[in-house]
């Protein structure tokens, strides 16, 4: 099943993608829902970010290729990091080059998407808790995450959590082709059978420390090849049985 979030005139709604139609869905996808008839094309509708999470839960390193390429050593442990949710936008915003970096890179990502209140889960029943996966990029001011000591500056700006377009529910999670290209080219290529921490460890490990909530998003790390963006670069996240999360750097907030 293909969920999106979707603005409709002014009005933001569910919604199950079939075919290049959205079909509206009575309720949300957290709970019990029902499928309308009333359906809409894909191209006449404002996609938006497929969920609103309270946080996002980062993984750092969770690639061994990215742990060689930054030269640190690989992690016993999951390392995270928050985004707030002020960081989210969806499938073609903008991302907005703050003016106190020299240097913003993308990162994609897998992400988790949490279906229910998700609190010492057992890595065994962590499956019952998602609702499924999407496409994600990490964006990061990469010239402030060393002055700090920590990430949250560099990992923080409003627009670095783009995600989307849409969550899909029915996907094995362990094995899927990511790659990001940058205007048309590959920079990044790798596959999720190679991440250090699976996603249903993660959302078991994660649990343990803090309460998951519907609809939050455990970004669960990125491969080696990240680069930087410019203004006006496009940079596109593709997972395999997931599809392309597409954005566009802009300079600055329109007026």
């Amino acid at each position: 099943m293909k969920i999106v979030r979707f603005q409709d005139d002014r009005l933001i709604k569910w919604g199950i993608v079939e075919e290049e139609m959205i079909f509206e869905i009575e309720g949300d996808p957290f709970s019990n829902f029902s499928l309308k008839s009333k359906a809409k094309k894909i191209e006449d509708v404002k996609l938006l970010p497929p969920c609103e999470p309270t946080k996002i839960v980062a993984l750092g390193l969770n690639y061994r290729d990215h742990a060689e390429e930054v030269k640190m050593p690989i992690p016993q442990t999951p390392i995270l990091f928050l985004k707030p949710s002020t960081s989210v936008i969806g499938h073609e915003d903008f991302i907005i080059y703050p003016e106190m970096s020299r240097r913003v890179d993308y990162e994609a990502e897998l992400a988790v998407v949490i279906k229910k209140i998700a609190k010492h889960v057992k890595e065994s029943e962590a499956d019952n808790y998602i609702l499924g996966y999407t496409c994600f990029n990490d964006v990061t001011a990469r010239d402030l995450q060393p002055k700090d000591g920590q990430w949250t500056t560099a990992k923080s700006f409003d627009t670095f959590a783009p995600i989307g377009p849409w969550i899909i529910t029915d996907i094995d999670p362990n094995n899927l082709e990511i790659s990001c290209y940058l205007n048309g080219e590959r920079r990044q290529h790798s596959n999720t059978k190679n991440l250090i921490f699976k996603p249903h460890m993660l959302v078991s490990y994660i649990s343990k420390i803090m309460t998951l909530m519907p609809g939050d998003v455990i970004a669960t790390g990125t491969p080696s090849g990240i680069g930087p963006m410019k203004i006006g670069d496009r940079v596109e996240i593709v997972i395999e049985g997931i599809g392309r999360l597409i954005n566009t750097v802009r300079k600055g907030w329109e007026e």
